[in-house]
């Protein structure tokens, strides 16, 4: 589509935005008591959302224009957060994950389809570079670890090598033809200018054969300047076309000259907004550079006058690791911290004293009469209307009454381009002022404190903001880990780049499989919502599952503004049977967000980092990395294992279920800035300790076996899809719907496993001459065991 079908796209966007605001005022600020009316308008709600949602998705990745994408971005990530937000509420009110969100869905005349959470391109595409170099990083160190095996070379066979000849002499022949051809050519040429010389040249025909070359090359431009000024109108780019070999000229395919096109654009764009910046940069340099260098030095000074009427002497002019004058205005000094707790505990005495003497009060006798509790729903307070409502606004200033025609060349808005480089101009000066104003107050602390240079003992103040930075730590300090600290001590003065390699050479930092959300097949089905209104909790659908992964762990990891102000969910659980998908759920999620994935599960831990103290210092580097690195996963596979009942049988063993007391205190150590979620997967969840276990995550989904509709429905069928897959052609012999019936219980890693065994590549290579039968996928299905009932029963 062209950019102007995407920007009357965030035009609709926005106003359905503006009555989706209005309508939140008017009805869910209000108390209400009829809780099924509740949900009903919060089911409304969530479905109108994600309708805006994907539609500003697809604004936003398909819009050129930067300023106009970053103005999306805002109130796309507003939407997302929004919307986890009425997930929560929902949650809440009925005690499930899962909804019948068929009523709502028929009212607003949508289709289950409609509710699927889209996945935001930006999430990889502004982080694609840096994504591709570590992916490569990654793959060396495993590879010159030995954890890798190299790809063997494929022997070529006779055909293919005849092939590769022929190829190639083809070649060489059509270029030494061509070579010869115009050999006689030029040969003729020089022939024929040598016998017009001798024969002379009449004026006329001169003049006639200027006028023809003239008139011929004069008419191809002004035709090229039409065609490309109805390419602008109709907001394309023009067809390329390119010489082949033989020199005759082919057009390429529509889809792929439109990307083509767009990924010129793309990169003239970037590089002419690039010369923009920096033309902006240099004339606020000039204009205003010595306003703001003033200002600064006028606030660092009276900052220093204030702190020594308080403290007696100058302070120490905070270092450039910690952000040089910045770390004035942000922290405060510790006497005035001292001040505040002095204020506050007072405060504190107080309201003791106040409480004391209403007890007393409250002991008298006295006619008290019955307490009203309002068990009335309200809406609890957003953290995104205000971000939802200040997109709006600035799209109605800025965006809503913009002459279009304007924008066929997609140019800037120069004054937004100011707003934002003038915080880099400002972060530029105030280096040069931290330098110059560090000399001053050295020169003035000489003359005045008669100090020569920063303080050799520090004082209580220094003591408390040294302790705050330079003995930080990545866990709380309410966490005693006496025994560890020494471990963890050393890892300060090693490099991030060191500890992700030793990371991935220990086998606890691993490859990520690239699989997408949507390639985990599942199909709605609708007599789940049946049973769920006659009152029973049935088992999540595929579907379900899918939207709970987008929104607990996609979505949060994705978007920083998201992960900081949507409702916190820190860890992750994926129950359900052996085979259901939950490894590949994993790694969509990282896929989909560009997550580093860290394994804790047995396999990878057993025999590293022994002991409470290994643990600590393995679960810290685990820590450091993540963060710095975000977005991460930390994956613990057979979680069961680490609650598992009784006394642990080995060293190993006990290792694990030493692991399982440390990471309550690693999730308490992330905070809303941390996009790092700890996922845990388990098909036994009933042989676990069920208490500790379930304490650990906060949110549990239960995976189900695949139903009928997944097994052979008309477009989403486990069984053709990894048959084709596979190699496999379909025939009338194959017959998918006896497969679908016959597979029930089983799920969806049994049909790839018996899919791996009977597509060997003998059978390939026999199946021109002998199609696939359904009795070949039926012998090996067989030999699986399904999940049975009981162990259905069980998980629920």
């Amino acid at each position: 589509f062209p950019t102007s079908t995407y920007t009357k796209m965030w035009a609709d966007s926005q106003r359905e935005l503006d009555t989706m605001l209005q309508r939140e005022r008017e009805e869910f600020l209000r108390p209400e008591e009829d809780r099924e009316k509740v949900m009903k308008m919060l089911a409304t709600a969530y479905v109108q959302y994600l309708e805006i949602f994907r539609n500003l998705e697809a604004a936003h990745d398909h819009l050129i224009h930067q300023q106009k994408r970053a103005a999306v971005r805002q109130v796309l990530d507003a939407v997302m957060g929004r919307v986890l937000e009425i997930k929560r509420e929902m949650v809440a009110l009925e005690k499930s994950e899962c909804h019948s969100m068929d009523g709502v869905l028929m009212e607003l005349k949508r289709v289950p389809e409609d509710i699927e959470i889209p996945i935001p391109k930006y999430f990889i595409k502004e982080n694609l570079r840096i994504l591709q170099q570590r992916e490569e990083y990654l793959h060396e160190i495993l590879l010159n670890a030995g954890l890798l095996e190299q790809e063997p070379v494929v022997a070529m066979t006779l055909e293919e090598a005849i092939k590769v000849i022929q190829v190639a002499e083809r070649a060489r022949q059509g270029r030494a033809r061509a070579a010869f051809m115009r050999k006689i050519y030029l040969e003729e040429k020089r022939q024929s200018k040598k016998e017009e010389q001798e024969m002379g040249k009449n004026p006329d025909d001169a003049a006639t054969c200027i006028q023809k070359v003239w008139r011929g090359y004069s008419q191809r431009k002004e035709t090229e300047r039409l065609r490309e000024e109805e390419m602008v109108f109709l907001g394309m780019n023009s067809a390329e076309m390119i010489n082949g070999t033989g020199g005759a000229p082919f057009s390429l395919p529509p889809e792929l000259e439109a990307m083509i096109s767009l990924q010129k654009t793309n990169v003239l764009q970037g590089k002419v907004q690039e010369r923009e910046n920096l033309s902006f940069r240099q004339e606020l340099r000039k204009t205003e550079g010595a306003h703001i260098k003033d200002t600064l030095q006028d606030q660092i000074t009276q900052c220093f006058l204030e702190c020594r009427h308080i403290t007696g002497r100058f302070p120490d002019y905070p270092p450039e690791k910690t952000g040089g004058s910045k770390a004035i205005f942000i922290e405060k000094h510790p006497e005035q911290v001292a001040e505040q707790l002095a204020a506050k505990k007072e405060a504190e005495k107080k309201d003791k004293e106040k409480n004391g003497k209403e007890a007393q009060e409250k002991q008298k006798p006295k006619k008290v009469g019955k307490q009203v509790v309002d068990e009335r729903w309200k809406m609890s307070p957003s953290n995104f209307l205000s971000m939802l409502e200040e997109g709006s606004s600035q799209y109605q200033v800025f965006w809503e009454n913009r002459d279009k025609r304007s924008d066929f060349l997609q140019e800037h808005d120069p004054e937004l381009i100011k707003g934002g480089e003038r915080e880099e101009v400002e972060e530029e000066i105030r280096v040069q002022v931290d330098e110059v104003m560090q000399e001053k107050l050295l020169k003035v602390k000489q003359a005045v404190d008669g100090e020569t240079g920063p303080q050799g003992k520090a004082g209580k103040g220094d003591k408390v903001r040294a302790g705050t930075v330079q003995g930080q730590s990545q866990f709380p300090a309410q966490v005693q880990w006496c025994s560890g600290q020494a471990s963890v001590m050393s890892l300060a003065c090693r490099t991030i780049d060191s500890l992700y390699q030793e990371l991935a050479e220990e086998g606890l930092l691993i490859q990520v499989k690239n699989v997408n959300l949507s390639d985990y097949i599942g199909h709605q089905d609708c007599l789940r919502n049946i049973a769920r209104e006659a009152g029973a909790q049935p088992v999540p659908s595929l579907p379900e599952v899918r939207q709970l992964v987008a929104l607990y762990g996609i979505l949060p990891l994705g978007s920083q503004t998201v992960h900081e102000k949507a409702p916190l969910v820190k860890s992750l659980l994926l129950a359900g049977p052996a085979g259901v998908g939950k490894k590949m759920l994993v790694h969509a999620i990282c896929t989909e967000t560009g997550a580093n994935l860290f394994s804790l599960s047995p396999s990878s831990t057993a025999g590293k980092y022994p002991g409470r103290e290994g643990l600590i210092m393995m679960l810290h580097m685990i820590l450091k990395v993540g963060k710095e690195l975000q977005p991460s996963v930390v994956w613990i596979g057979d979680a069961e294992r680490m609650f598992s009942k009784g006394a642990p049988k080995g060293e190993e063993e006990m290792n694990f279920k030493r692991l399982a007391k440390l990471l309550p205190q690693f999730l308490r150590a992330l905070r809303p800035t941390d996009r790092l979620l700890l996922v845990g997967t388990t098909s036994r969840p009933f042989d676990a300790s069920l208490g500790p276990f379930c304490k650990l995550y906060q949110k549990i989904i239960l995976i189900p076996k695949p139903d009928y509709l997944t097994r052979f429905g008309k477009y989403f069928t486990i069984w053709k899809h990894y048959i084709l897959r596979g190699g496999g052609a379909l025939t009338e012999l194959l017959n998918l719907h006896c497969l679908a019936q016959v597979s029930d219980g089983f799920t969806q890693g049994h049909a790839v496993a018996v899919v791996h065994t009977v597509l060997t590549e003998l059978r390939l290579l026999q199946m021109a001459r002998k199609p696939l039968r359904t009795a070949e996928f039926v012998t090996s299905l067989a030999r699986h065991h399904p999940v049975y009932k009981e162990e259905e029963e069980t998980f629920q």
